[in-house]
């Protein structure tokens, strides 16, 4: 099987792509490279937009997976346009190209930023979206226009992802349980913008998993799919962190503080498991322990490429010189 994936080269991608190649699949990937690219060297990578992906190149694909576009909220927030162009068009043009292509399958990179404000309701997949936010606005325009191109041979799977944390070769330090991680060991400090609010907390491993799910799901799947590896507060979570790394011999503190967030959700992952089989295996005690092990391989702490908002301003800024 030929596979595509679209901002291959990032975070997930470079944990997902090795997973892909040892199950025997051929991976190209379109990506833009803003962050470098730290891809086994067998995978080809196109360095370009991926609006000038045409129908021609896609032919040869069997799947297509999206996980390009803007990533977070501060970048969202940074470029309103740009965000609703990458995570609202760029999805939509390409699962429009890929179907008229006749690729098999389009799996697309959603978030449970869509779901907003929730007080106490464990959210499904058919549960209200109430962001009022340009990042979690743009994920829900992108996965509806790519679910409204679902047909028999056509099948569109999009993942509503939890917060994803954990190592990659294209590290981040800017997701809460890796900057977490960073803090307690640049500052020895934990910091917590309010320790009330809700996240689904998703394993790098766990969402590489999920993919992998997807890819080798029947022909006939399509649909809306939650995706976490376990519900937490940001209390909770800074808890855990802190006791992971005070296990290992590493002191930290924590600093509480209570500012208003209009993002807080829990979702249920049922879904995934029974059509899937998509069974989590990391929480939050795993992810820290695999940062841990890889520690070595992101020890400048400051490096802005683990900083998608610090990367984002300077291209935009070069951009505009």
């Amino acid at each position: 099987m030929k596979i595509l994936i679209a901002g291959g080269a990032g975070y997930i991608g470079s944990a997902l792509i090795p997973k892909l190649l040892d199950r025997g699949y051929d991976v190209e990937v379109v990506d833009l490279c803003w962050f470098g690219c730290n891809l086994p060297p067998q995978v080809k990578v196109h360095q370009k937009d991926v609006f000038r992906v045409t129908e021609d190149e896609l032919r040869v694909f069997d799947q297509v997976i999206f996980l390009a576009g803007i990533s977070n909220d501060p970048m969202a927030e940074f470029s309103p346009a740009q965000n609703f162009v990458g995570n609202a068009a760029a999805p939509a043009f390409l699962a429009y190209a890929a179907k008229r292509a006749g690729v098999k399958r389009f799996i697309h990179a959603g978030s449970c930023s869509v779901y907003g404000y929730v007080e106490d309701a464990l959210f499904d997949e058919d549960s209200p979206t109430t962001s009022s936010y340009p990042y979690g606005i743009s994920k829900l325009q992108g996965e509806k226009a790519v679910m409204q191109l679902a047909a028999p041979e056509f099948s569109v799977i999009s993942f509503r992802k939890g917060t994803v944390s954990g190592y990659s070769p294209r590290m981040r330090l800017d997701l809460v349980v890796n900057a977490m991680f960073r803090s307690a060991h640049a500052e020895g400090v934990i910091h917590v913008t309010n320790p009330t609010i809700w996240r689904p907390i998703l394993s790098i491993q766990d969402a590489a998993s999920a993919y992998v799910r997807a890819v080798e799901a029947p022909p006939s799947v399509s649909g809306i799919f939650n995706i976490s590896s376990g519900n937490y507060t940001v209390g909770e979570i800074a808890d855990l962190v802190r006791a992971q790394l005070e296990a290992r011999g590493v002191s930290t503190t924590l600093r509480i503080r209570h500012l208003q967030d209009f993002r807080s959700y829990k979702v249920s992952s049922d879904r995934a498991r029974n059509v899937l089989s998509f069974k989590p295996r990391s929480g939050v005690e795993e992810i820290v322990a695999d940062l841990w092990e890889h520690r070595a391989a992101f020890a400048n702490l400051d490096d802005p490429n683990y900083f998608n908002i610090q990367i984002f301003r300077r291209v935009n800024l070069e951009g505009a010189a």
